[in-house]
């Protein structure tokens, strides 16, 4: 099997990424292996997508950090790869991290993602409804029943009026972003820094107002879907609770948070069960769920991570179980020829 990563720069990975463990996996499995950063991509006169790429130059690695220093090697140049020839592209980068220096970077990569989409390859998560994922108003087209109430607004007067139609709990946080960055619990012992707060959000744009959650103290819950459903390997779900000791009211890994390991509850699978049906249809191949109690946060769809996290918890091979899944995927393909959709393939 023949697959590209396609993420924001091969200098910025980092070897405790999801994708530095789906490739490491998928070089043990014999699969050949790219890493393309999106401001390498290149769209041929004959109408073929190719790339700058980063290939791996050993197929045997003692860890992710091993092979994160091959790839990030001085010694390792890039090379010029038809990605028209590839059988799947997994596109694993975050649109957050390019707000500020790069803003054309992932619009851009999203539209070559769909042209190499239109020639049959296996595009995942698929590009057309990522475009559309943009930013987290995607969350408000799921099913209001796991939803917190949420107000979007770009008005500092407006956003204290939902904060205070919320009882004065709220979290406010950027439309567009990830990793807990810029993101604030507004209690009534914060009160009094709402307006830096308020100001600090918007400086990005447009701000999300949503419920605060009491359980969100403890921290919250990262489930993993594959195919629409909850990830498992030998009845061990992808599963981990995030959270934080510090006070902060953030759990992101990013943000200083914390993990253990942790079951879904009834409450999580109900959600899960509850979006998956969207998820396929829009070709949500991999993502993660970010649930507190009987609600869900986020809905991770860029770029989800935590696959690493989940393995060293449990001692389960889920990278494994995706790149077999992959294989699967291909052999569909081939046995069906033209006749199932990227789409289709995408959560088969």
């Amino acid at each position: 099997m023949k697959l590209a990563f396609i993420i924001n720069d091969i200098c910025t990975e980092k070897d405790n990424y999801t994708t530095i463990r789906l490739a490491r996996r998928a070089i043990g499995m014999g699969h050949e292996v790219v890493l393309v950063g999106i401001g390498n991509l290149i769209y041929e006169s004959n109408e073929s997508v190719a790339a700058l790429v980063t290939r791996p130059s050993r197929t045997d690695y003692e860890d992710d950090t091993d092979l994160l220093a091959d790839l990030q090697s001085d010694k390792v140049e890039k090379t010029r790869c038809n990605l028209s020839e590839m059988d799947v592209v997994l596109l694993r980068f975050d649109p957050a991290d390019e707000i500020n220096t790069r803003p054309w970077a992932p619009p851009s990569a999203l539209l070559f993602a769909q042209l190499l989409a239109n020639q049959g390859i296996i595009v995942l998560n698929d590009p057309t409804h990522l475009t559309d994922a943009s930013n987290k108003t995607y969350f408000q087209t799921y099913p209001e029943l796991v939803r917190p109430k949420t107000a979007i607004v770009h008005n500092a007067a407006e956003i204290k009026n939902v904060v205070e139609r919320f009882g004065g709990k709220a979290v406010i946080k950027p439309l567009q972003g990830s990793g807990g960055q810029g993101v604030f619990i507004i209690n009534r012992e914060s009160s009094s820094n709402l307006n830096q707060m308020i100001e600090a959000s918007l400086r990005d744009g447009y701000v999300i107002v949503q419920e605060y959650l009491p359980l969100a103290a403890d921290g919250d819950l990262r489930l993993l879907t594959l195919n629409g459903k909850p990830l498992q390997v030998d009845g061990v779900y992808a599963c981990f609770k995030r959270y934080n000791e510090s006070g902060d009211g953030r759990s992101n890994i990013s943000a200083g948070g914390k993990i253990k390991m942790a079951e879904p509850d009834d409450d999580a699978l109900r959600l899960a069960e509850a979006v998956g049906p969207k998820l396929v249809r829009d070709g949500m191949y991999f993502t993660g769920l970010d649930i507190v109690g009987n609600k869900m946060m986020e809905i991770n769809v860029d770029s989800p991570g935590g696959i690493t996290m989940a393995e060293d918890l449990t001692g389960k091979d889920f990278s494994g179980a995706i790149i077999a899944d992959l294989e699967r995927k291909v052999r569909l393909k081939r046995y069906y020829g033209g006749k199932l959709s990227v789409t289709e393939l995408a959560v088969m």
